[in-house]
């Protein structure tokens, strides 16, 4: 989800749900030790809860990243062991490292002794010809013993060459299975099922077999497949289904914040293309944001875009 959910689009996404566990793009350890920190650590208090997704395979550098992500004030750290993109293997880091689980569980054991915050990792069910399922499991086994207590899991395998990110996210075929299969054998272990989810009531339906479900694509695309999350998946009773209008609404208010701040319009409205999916008039209002806010750096854009909505 690099380049899509930055803090507009989580801000977005908090509209619609109250309680769903937001990520922040996966940043690399190696630009928050030496880039700009302030920067890709900025998120607003009401994101929470959120966690930081970092991609990295040096422990001690990963260390400091845990206690940036601590003082910070993030819920979460979470290790990328599932990118399958060539600029992430070249720099030794995503889901090459699950050939090297020894490294894995190394950089899981620094994170969490430095940084106190609870370490998650985020992985695949094979790379390449190392698919089997006794591979996943020892990998897993590892990371369980270097203190990881929760364990993502995008149900395909990864191909390392031959497949560009997109193809990995699409001709690897789904293997639930092996997902249910690992909560069976790691019952103390919490796992959370990715991949080729796009709706609550396949949430709902993998929930009864492992720990939770984390939705990716469909929900940037979508992002009222969560309107209902807070009540159906977290029992709030007091939760409501929330109006598109009235976030389009919000989201003006804070894009006009944003501009004044120095943000550019088109940095806040990309996000929220999909706000109206399948509704009457969304592809007008997806026509009106991509071309107007490229062109005018006016929040009153997204107002104007609302009249292109019916209802």
């Amino acid at each position: 989800m690099m380049d899509c959910t930055d803090r507009h689009f989580r801000r977005l996404i908090r509209l619609v749900t109250r309680h769903t566990l937001l990520y922040t793009e996966m940043v690399t350890s190696a630009a928050l030790v030496h880039g700009r920190r302030g920067h890709l650590l900025d998120f607003a208090e009401e994101e929470h809860p959120i966690a930081l997704q970092l991609g990295g395979s040096d422990p001690a550098e990963l260390a400091r990243c845990a206690r940036f992500a601590a003082e910070r004030g993030f819920d979460e750290i979470n290790l990328n062991v599932g990118c399958p993109s060539d600029r992430v293997r070249n720099g030794r880091f995503g889901a090459c490292l699950m050939a090297e689980p020894e490294v894995v569980a190394h950089c899981v054991e620094t994170m969490a002794s430095a940084g106190g915050l609870p370490v998650t990792v985020k992985t695949r069910i094979g790379i390449d010809d190392r698919d089997r399922y006794e591979d996943l499991a020892e990998f897993v086994e590892s990371i369980v013993e270097a203190g990881c207590r929760t364990v993502i899991i995008h149900a395909r395998k990864a191909w390392l060459s031959g497949l560009s990110p997109k193809e990995n996210r699409e001709i690897p075929p789904l293997r639930y299975d092996v997902v249910y299969r690992l909560k069976e054998d790691f019952p103390a272990l919490e796992i959370i099922v990715n991949g080729g989810i796009t709706s609550l009531d396949g949430v709902v339906a993998h929930n009864e077999r492992v720990d939770g479900s984390m939705v990716g694509r469909e929900a940037y695309r979508n992002p009222f497949v969560l309107g209902d999350a807070d009540c159906r998946l977290f029992g709030d009773r007091t939760a409501t289904t929330p109006d598109r209008v009235e976030i389009a609404g919000r989201m003006a208010a804070y894009a006009r914040r944003e501009v004044e701040r120095g943000t550019r319009l088109h940095h806040v409205t990309r996000h929220m293309l999909g706000l109206f999916h399948a509704t009457s008039g969304a592809r007008r209002w997806r026509r009106y944001l991509s071309t107007e806010a490229s062109r005018r750096n006016d929040a009153a854009v997204i107002t104007e875009a609302l009249q292109q909505v019916d209802g």
